[in-house]
């Protein structure tokens, strides 16, 4: 059998840091990947369609979302199977359990390993959050009560590798990876993580459509083909509607403003989609970087970020040192620091401060 497998499609995010009609594009690409994931399910022809959680945001549904999902659903005969996560926790008022779902739509609703028969000696086995957190382990002590070949679909935290990578990210449902094959699964289809994982028992697909700037680029959907004997080999498929730029601008040598606003545009100018911009470097002691003036550039973009990242002033230490004034005075004090490092901080802080600057870091 063929499955396609998704998760963490997190529909109408809120996408804070956008403007107002910013957030609402990404919102609309969301949907509209969801549209090309049904697609390319028919296209290849899957047995099934499994979400591993995370579809939407308790939230932050909405009653267009739930006629879009309803509606969308209903355009395809495949099965599809959907495995409520923390974000689209199940209760009894949620929408999983008020909307009229399609036929071919399964909501696995308990707070265990509940199963469903996909084909004679083939059991499919999810589960749902029942709330926003404390999901305990959902595969230790699991063991299936029939014969055949067991998969498993849920929005759950492996404690491997992936969750280094994913510091930030809370442990729902925590799991250990050797549980899987103990509790006689022959693969897991999993949702919670946003980086992708093909790990020998488990998936965990990725986020389908770009959340954050500096995302890995291989994430997407998997198409998983079980043999016979239980093995899963898998495909990722890209499906994403959202193009998504996170780059570093250097200023270095830029000596006014105009200067600044050259570097930037020719860095965004042949981009598309979302743009982090984030400005590094040394400027010039006269230059005045406006980040709400800079955003003017982007007009072209979806939405254009702005950040001042290892930006400072290049001032000549040497020659303000030379001089007969108050600022030499202050940086030949400064040199009397014995820790150098400490003695550059303390100058730059100083000049910055003489000459009114509070728009750049001290490098």
């Amino acid at each position: 059998m063929r499955f396609l497998h998704f998760a963490d499609l997190h529909l109408d995010a809120p996408f804070a840091w956008a403007r107002p009609e910013t957030a609402r594009l990404r919102r609309r690409n969301r949907r509209e990947t969801l549209t090309r994931i049904l697609q390319l399910a028919d296209a290849e022809r899957v047995d099934a369609i499994l979400c591993g959680g995370d579809l939407f945001e308790h939230e932050r549904f909405s009653a267009d979302l739930l006629e879009f999902l309803r509606s969308s659903f209903g355009r395809t005969d495949l099965r599809i199977f959907l495995a409520p996560g923390n974000h689209d926790w199940y209760s009894e008022r949620s929408p999983y359990a008020l909307v009229g779902w399609p036929a071919n739509v399964h909501v696995f609703s308990e707070g265990h390993l509940a199963p469903v028969e996909l084909a004679d000696g083939l059991t499919l086995w999810g589960a749902a959050h029942r709330a926003p957190a404390n999901t305990d382990d959902l595969f230790v002590g699991f063991k299936p009560d029939r014969g055949g070949v067991h998969l498993a679909l849920a929005h759950a935290s492996e404690r491997g590798a992936l969750a280094f990578q994913e510091s930030g990210k809370q442990p729902h449902a925590p799991f250990e990876a050797g549980e899987i094959e103990a509790a006689g699964l022959a693969h897991a289809f999993l949702g919670h993580y946003h980086v992708a994982r093909y790990a020998a028992r488990h998936t965990y697909p990725g986020n389908p459509d770009p959340l954050e700037f500096g995302e890995s680029p291989d994430r997407g959907v998997v198409i998983a083909t079980l043999s016979g004997d239980g093995i899963v080999t898998r495909e990722r498929r890209s499906v994403a509607v959202s193009e998504v730029h996170d780059i570093e601008v250097p200023l270095d040598g830029c000596e006014h403003s105009d200067d600044v606003r050259t570097r930037l545009e020719s860095a965004i100018g042949g981009l598309a989609g979302s743009v982090r911009a984030t400005l590094v470097g040394e400027v010039g002691p006269n230059v005045q970087v406006d980040l709400r003036e800079l955003r003017t550039l982007g007009a072209h973009l979806d939405g254009l970020l702005l950040r001042s990242g290892r930006l400072g002033v290049g001032y000549d230490l040497e020659e303000i040192a030379a001089q007969l004034t108050v600022r030499g005075q202050f940086a030949r004090d400064a040199r009397e620091i014995e820790d150098e490092a400490r003695s550059r901080k303390v100058t730059l802080t100083g000049l910055r401060a003489l000459d009114g600057r509070s728009d750049l870091e001290v490098a």
